[in-house]
Protein backbone atom coordinates (compact mmCIF):
# COMPACT_ATOMS: atom_id res chain seq x y z
CA UNK A 1 0.00 0.00 0.00
CA UNK A 2 0.68 3.40 -0.77
CA UNK A 3 1.65 6.17 -3.23
CA UNK A 4 4.03 4.33 -6.41
CA UNK A 5 5.78 6.83 -8.34
CA UNK A 6 6.59 4.19 -11.45
CA UNK A 7 9.51 5.61 -13.50
CA UNK A 8 10.83 4.80 -17.20
CA UNK A 9 14.35 5.07 -18.17
CA UNK A 10 14.30 8.65 -19.15
CA UNK A 11 12.41 10.10 -15.75
CA UNK A 12 15.97 8.49 -14.05
CA UNK A 13 17.14 11.55 -16.15
CA UNK A 14 14.73 14.31 -15.20
CA UNK A 15 15.10 14.12 -11.55
CA UNK A 16 15.94 17.72 -9.71
CA UNK A 17 15.21 19.52 -7.10
CA UNK A 18 13.27 22.50 -6.23
CA UNK A 19 12.21 25.50 -3.75
CA UNK A 20 8.79 27.20 -3.43
CA UNK A 21 8.33 29.80 -1.57
CA UNK A 22 4.13 29.38 -2.57
CA UNK A 23 4.50 26.07 -0.98
CA UNK A 24 5.78 27.19 2.21
CA UNK A 25 3.72 29.38 3.02
CA UNK A 26 0.88 27.24 2.46
CA UNK A 27 2.46 25.22 5.01
CA UNK A 28 3.17 27.48 7.36
CA UNK A 29 -0.74 28.31 7.03
CA UNK A 30 -1.50 24.45 7.46
CA UNK A 31 1.19 24.67 10.42
CA UNK A 32 -0.71 27.62 12.51
CA UNK A 33 -3.88 24.81 12.25
CA UNK A 34 -1.84 21.82 13.41
CA UNK A 35 -0.49 22.29 17.22
CA UNK A 36 1.09 18.25 16.71
CA UNK A 37 2.95 20.01 13.51
CA UNK A 38 4.05 23.35 15.63
CA UNK A 39 7.06 22.34 18.23
CA UNK A 40 9.68 23.33 15.51
CA UNK A 41 8.31 26.25 15.45
CA UNK A 42 7.72 28.02 18.40
CA UNK A 43 9.92 31.03 18.06
CA UNK A 44 8.28 31.59 15.01
CA UNK A 45 4.42 31.29 16.30
CA UNK A 46 5.50 33.62 19.01
CA UNK A 47 6.91 36.07 16.32
CA UNK A 48 3.90 36.49 13.83
CA UNK A 49 0.82 35.47 16.74
CA UNK A 50 -0.04 39.40 16.15
CA UNK A 51 0.45 40.02 12.76
CA UNK A 52 -1.33 36.27 11.79
CA UNK A 53 -4.53 37.78 14.04
CA UNK A 54 -5.31 40.03 11.43
CA UNK A 55 -5.56 37.10 8.39
CA UNK A 56 -8.91 35.04 8.07
CA UNK A 57 -7.13 32.31 6.81
CA UNK A 58 -10.46 30.01 6.79
CA UNK A 59 -10.97 29.61 3.42
CA UNK A 60 -7.22 27.72 3.09
CA UNK A 61 -7.94 25.94 5.96
CA UNK A 62 -10.86 24.36 4.91
CA UNK A 63 -9.22 22.86 1.37
CA UNK A 64 -6.48 21.47 3.62
CA UNK A 65 -8.49 18.22 5.40
CA UNK A 66 -6.67 16.18 7.94
CA UNK A 67 -6.23 13.26 5.58
CA UNK A 68 -7.03 13.40 1.79
CA UNK A 69 -6.85 15.60 -0.92
CA UNK A 70 -5.71 19.25 -0.38
CA UNK A 71 -6.13 21.78 -3.36
CA UNK A 72 -3.16 21.36 -5.92
CA UNK A 73 -3.81 24.63 -7.76
CA UNK A 74 -3.17 26.59 -4.62
CA UNK A 75 0.37 25.65 -4.48
CA UNK A 76 0.92 24.11 -7.84
CA UNK A 77 5.45 22.30 -8.18
CA UNK A 78 7.47 25.28 -9.21
CA UNK A 79 7.83 25.00 -12.86
CA UNK A 80 12.41 25.84 -12.45
CA UNK A 81 14.87 25.14 -9.53
CA UNK A 82 14.20 28.99 -8.09
CA UNK A 83 10.80 30.20 -9.06
CA UNK A 84 10.12 33.81 -6.79
CA UNK A 85 6.88 34.27 -5.10
CA UNK A 86 5.59 36.55 -7.15
CA UNK A 87 6.09 33.97 -10.27
CA UNK A 88 4.17 31.39 -8.38
CA UNK A 89 1.31 33.59 -7.53
CA UNK A 90 0.83 34.46 -10.63
CA UNK A 91 0.54 30.74 -11.85
CA UNK A 92 -1.94 30.36 -9.10
CA UNK A 93 -4.09 33.28 -10.36
CA UNK A 94 -4.36 31.67 -14.14
CA UNK A 95 -5.67 28.81 -12.61
CA UNK A 96 -8.73 27.66 -14.79
CA UNK A 97 -11.90 28.16 -12.86
CA UNK A 98 -13.64 24.91 -13.93
CA UNK A 99 -10.35 22.48 -13.04
CA UNK A 100 -10.09 25.16 -9.92
CA UNK A 101 -13.67 24.01 -8.88
CA UNK A 102 -13.08 20.26 -9.47
CA UNK A 103 -9.73 20.23 -7.48
CA UNK A 104 -11.83 22.38 -4.60
CA UNK A 105 -14.33 19.90 -4.77
CA UNK A 106 -12.51 17.16 -4.05
CA UNK A 107 -10.97 18.75 -0.70
CA UNK A 108 -14.08 20.17 0.63
CA UNK A 109 -15.25 15.97 0.02
CA UNK A 110 -12.35 14.68 2.76
CA UNK A 111 -14.12 16.90 5.45
CA UNK A 112 -17.02 15.81 6.56
CA UNK A 113 -19.45 18.93 6.25
CA UNK A 114 -17.52 21.07 4.56
CA UNK A 115 -18.99 20.86 1.22
CA UNK A 116 -22.36 22.02 2.76
CA UNK A 117 -20.64 24.68 4.97
CA UNK A 118 -21.65 28.51 4.14
CA UNK A 119 -18.01 28.93 3.29
CA UNK A 120 -17.60 25.63 1.12
CA UNK A 121 -20.50 26.52 -0.76
CA UNK A 122 -19.37 29.74 -1.33
CA UNK A 123 -16.07 28.55 -2.77
CA UNK A 124 -17.30 26.27 -5.47
CA UNK A 125 -20.52 29.07 -6.55
CA UNK A 126 -18.02 31.82 -8.18
CA UNK A 127 -14.88 29.64 -8.86
CA UNK A 128 -13.61 32.33 -11.02
CA UNK A 129 -13.56 34.56 -8.13
CA UNK A 130 -12.79 32.17 -5.27
CA UNK A 131 -8.86 31.77 -7.42
CA UNK A 132 -8.71 35.39 -7.16
CA UNK A 133 -9.42 35.71 -3.22
CA UNK A 134 -7.39 32.68 -2.52
CA UNK A 135 -4.36 34.29 -4.08
CA UNK A 136 -5.23 37.24 -2.53
CA UNK A 137 -4.81 35.64 0.75
CA UNK A 138 -2.13 33.68 -0.14
CA UNK A 139 -0.25 37.37 -0.78
CA UNK A 140 -1.49 38.13 2.84
CA UNK A 141 0.05 34.90 4.38
CA UNK A 142 3.35 35.33 2.49
CA UNK A 143 3.82 38.80 3.43
CA UNK A 144 3.28 38.08 6.67
CA UNK A 145 4.22 34.96 7.79
CA UNK A 146 6.81 33.94 5.18
CA UNK A 147 8.73 36.80 3.93
CA UNK A 148 10.31 38.30 6.46
CA UNK A 149 11.95 34.80 7.96
CA UNK A 150 12.56 33.55 3.92
CA UNK A 151 16.30 34.07 3.88
CA UNK A 152 16.53 32.05 6.98
CA UNK A 153 14.44 29.50 5.65
CA UNK A 154 15.64 29.81 2.17
CA UNK A 155 19.51 28.69 3.86
CA UNK A 156 18.08 25.80 5.32
CA UNK A 157 16.56 24.32 2.28
CA UNK A 158 19.67 24.96 0.03
CA UNK A 159 21.91 23.49 2.60
CA UNK A 160 19.67 20.53 2.56
CA UNK A 161 19.99 20.64 -1.51
CA UNK A 162 23.44 20.85 -1.29
CA UNK A 163 23.65 17.83 1.19
CA UNK A 164 21.35 15.46 -1.03
CA UNK A 165 23.04 16.63 -4.31
CA UNK A 166 26.13 15.25 -2.95
CA UNK A 167 24.70 12.36 -1.75
CA UNK A 168 22.97 11.74 -5.60
CA UNK A 169 26.80 12.29 -6.68
CA UNK A 170 28.41 9.77 -4.43
CA UNK A 171 25.60 7.41 -4.51
CA UNK A 172 23.09 7.49 -7.31
CA UNK A 173 19.18 7.86 -7.04
CA UNK A 174 19.01 4.71 -4.47
CA UNK A 175 21.30 6.62 -2.02
CA UNK A 176 19.61 9.55 -2.61
CA UNK A 177 15.95 7.94 -2.03
CA UNK A 178 16.81 6.15 1.02
CA UNK A 179 17.95 9.42 2.54
CA UNK A 180 15.00 11.46 2.07
CA UNK A 181 12.19 9.94 4.66
CA UNK A 182 11.60 6.93 6.71
CA UNK A 183 8.23 6.57 4.47
CA UNK A 184 9.75 6.74 1.48
CA UNK A 185 11.67 3.80 -0.29
CA UNK A 186 13.09 3.05 -3.99
CA UNK A 187 13.15 -0.54 -5.59
CA UNK A 188 15.51 -0.68 -8.12
CA UNK A 189 13.82 -3.70 -9.72
CA UNK A 190 10.76 -2.14 -10.58
CA UNK A 191 12.31 1.28 -10.95
CA UNK A 192 9.67 2.33 -8.52
CA UNK A 193 9.43 5.30 -5.80
CA UNK A 194 6.90 4.76 -2.76
CA UNK A 195 5.78 6.69 -0.20
CA UNK A 196 3.88 4.67 2.81
CA UNK A 197 0.44 5.45 2.87
CA UNK A 198 -3.01 3.50 3.55
CA UNK A 199 -4.41 3.66 0.72
CA UNK A 200 -3.20 2.83 -2.46
CA UNK A 201 -2.72 4.96 -5.82
CA UNK A 202 0.17 4.92 -8.52
CA UNK A 203 1.03 7.19 -11.05
CA UNK A 204 3.28 6.09 -14.04
CA UNK A 205 5.87 9.46 -15.04
CA UNK A 206 5.77 9.32 -18.39
CA UNK A 207 8.91 10.73 -18.89
CA UNK A 208 8.32 14.42 -16.98
CA UNK A 209 10.56 12.76 -14.02
CA UNK A 210 10.21 13.97 -10.49
CA UNK A 211 10.36 17.08 -8.56
CA UNK A 212 12.35 16.33 -5.17
CA UNK A 213 11.39 19.85 -2.50
CA UNK A 214 12.26 20.28 0.51
CA UNK A 215 10.13 21.97 2.86
CA UNK A 216 10.77 23.71 6.60
CA UNK A 217 7.20 23.80 7.68
CA UNK A 218 6.00 19.70 6.19
CA UNK A 219 8.01 18.76 8.88
CA UNK A 220 7.84 15.53 9.74
CA UNK A 221 5.33 14.56 7.12
CA UNK A 222 6.35 13.75 3.62
CA UNK A 223 3.91 14.49 0.54
CA UNK A 224 3.50 13.46 -3.19
CA UNK A 225 0.89 12.72 -5.48
CA UNK A 226 -0.01 16.18 -7.35
CA UNK A 227 -2.25 14.49 -10.02
CA UNK A 228 -1.77 15.47 -13.74
CA UNK A 229 -1.76 17.53 -15.28
CA UNK A 230 0.85 19.12 -12.18
CA UNK A 231 4.34 18.41 -12.21
CA UNK A 232 5.00 15.11 -10.10
CA UNK A 233 6.59 15.92 -7.36
CA UNK A 234 7.64 14.73 -3.45
CA UNK A 235 7.92 17.16 -0.56
CA UNK A 236 10.03 16.15 2.04
CA UNK A 237 11.17 17.51 5.66
CA UNK A 238 14.72 19.56 5.02
CA UNK A 239 17.38 18.54 7.17
CA UNK A 240 18.31 20.52 10.07
CA UNK A 241 15.29 22.02 11.25
CA UNK A 242 15.76 22.09 15.28
CA UNK A 243 18.16 24.67 14.40
CA UNK A 244 15.92 26.41 12.31
CA UNK A 245 15.11 29.01 14.40
CA UNK A 246 17.67 28.99 17.05
CA UNK A 247 19.22 32.82 17.26
CA UNK A 248 23.12 33.01 15.35
CA UNK A 249 25.45 32.28 18.12
CA UNK A 250 26.69 35.24 20.34
CA UNK A 251 30.19 33.51 21.90
CA UNK A 252 32.03 33.37 19.02
CA UNK A 253 35.11 32.83 20.66
CA UNK A 254 37.19 35.60 22.08
CA UNK A 255 40.53 33.99 20.84
CA UNK A 256 39.15 33.22 17.33
CA UNK A 257 37.74 36.89 16.88
CA UNK A 258 41.39 38.41 17.90
CA UNK A 259 42.72 35.87 15.17
CA UNK A 260 40.50 36.91 12.46
CA UNK A 261 38.63 39.77 13.32
CA UNK A 262 35.21 40.20 15.33
CA UNK A 263 33.76 40.13 12.06
CA UNK A 264 35.45 37.64 10.00
CA UNK A 265 34.90 35.34 13.18
CA UNK A 266 31.09 35.76 13.11
CA UNK A 267 30.93 34.85 9.62
CA UNK A 268 32.67 31.85 10.01
CA UNK A 269 31.05 30.68 13.29
CA UNK A 270 27.55 31.69 11.60
CA UNK A 271 28.26 29.14 9.11
CA UNK A 272 27.26 25.82 10.74
CA UNK A 273 25.01 25.22 7.60
CA UNK A 274 25.97 26.27 4.15
CA UNK A 275 24.69 29.31 3.05
CA UNK A 276 24.81 32.35 0.90
CA UNK A 277 26.12 35.80 1.43
CA UNK A 278 22.32 36.96 1.38
CA UNK A 279 21.31 34.66 4.09
CA UNK A 280 24.53 35.21 5.88
CA UNK A 281 23.92 39.00 5.91
CA UNK A 282 20.24 38.23 7.16
CA UNK A 283 21.23 36.13 10.06
CA UNK A 284 23.96 38.36 11.21
CA UNK A 285 22.51 41.57 10.51
CA UNK A 286 25.56 42.45 8.48
CA UNK A 287 25.72 44.59 5.42
CA UNK A 288 25.42 41.74 2.73
CA UNK A 289 29.12 43.97 1.10
CA UNK A 290 31.03 43.59 4.11
CA UNK A 291 29.88 39.96 4.60
CA UNK A 292 30.97 39.35 1.17
CA UNK A 293 34.72 41.05 1.88
CA UNK A 294 34.49 38.39 4.62
CA UNK A 295 33.86 35.81 2.62
CA UNK A 296 36.45 36.20 0.33
CA UNK A 297 39.56 36.76 2.76
CA UNK A 298 38.29 33.43 4.24
CA UNK A 299 38.09 31.64 1.49
CA UNK A 300 41.06 32.69 -0.14
CA UNK A 301 43.03 31.73 3.41
CA UNK A 302 41.74 27.94 3.12
CA UNK A 303 39.25 28.40 5.62
CA UNK A 304 35.57 27.87 3.35
CA UNK A 305 34.96 26.51 -0.08
CA UNK A 306 32.27 27.91 -2.73
CA UNK A 307 30.08 25.80 -4.56
CA UNK A 308 27.01 27.48 -7.10
CA UNK A 309 23.87 26.86 -7.17
CA UNK A 310 22.07 28.31 -9.85
CA UNK A 311 22.12 31.75 -9.57
CA UNK A 312 23.59 31.80 -5.77
CA UNK A 313 26.76 30.53 -4.28
CA UNK A 314 26.72 28.81 -1.28
CA UNK A 315 29.69 28.83 1.19
CA UNK A 316 30.43 26.15 3.96
CA UNK A 317 33.52 25.55 6.27
CA UNK A 318 36.74 23.49 5.42
CA UNK A 319 37.80 20.93 8.34
CA UNK A 320 40.29 22.91 9.49
CA UNK A 321 37.70 26.15 9.69
CA UNK A 322 35.49 23.82 11.66
CA UNK A 323 37.96 22.87 14.24
CA UNK A 324 38.60 26.55 14.88
CA UNK A 325 34.95 27.42 15.21
CA UNK A 326 34.25 24.63 17.68
CA UNK A 327 37.22 25.06 19.84
CA UNK A 328 37.28 25.68 23.03
CA UNK A 329 37.96 29.69 24.26
CA UNK A 330 40.96 29.61 27.24
CA UNK A 331 41.03 33.13 27.09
Amino acid sequence: MGLLHHFGHEDLLRCRFALSPLWETQEAVRTLKRPDRQGYHLPWLRGIRAAAAGLDLRPLWLLMPRRGHSTDFVSPPPNGPGASFAQELAQVRAADPDAAREDMLKALACTPGALDSELGRSLVADPARSVQQLADLLERAWTVLVEPHWPRLRALLEADVLFHSHRLAAGGLEALFDGLHPDLSWDSASLTLTIERPSAYARVLGGRGLVLMPSAFIWPKIAGGFDPPWQPTVVYPARGIGALWTPVREDTPAALARLLGRGRADVLCALEEPASTTALAHRLGMAPSSVSAHLKVLQEAGLLISARHGHQVRYERTPLAIALASGTDGA
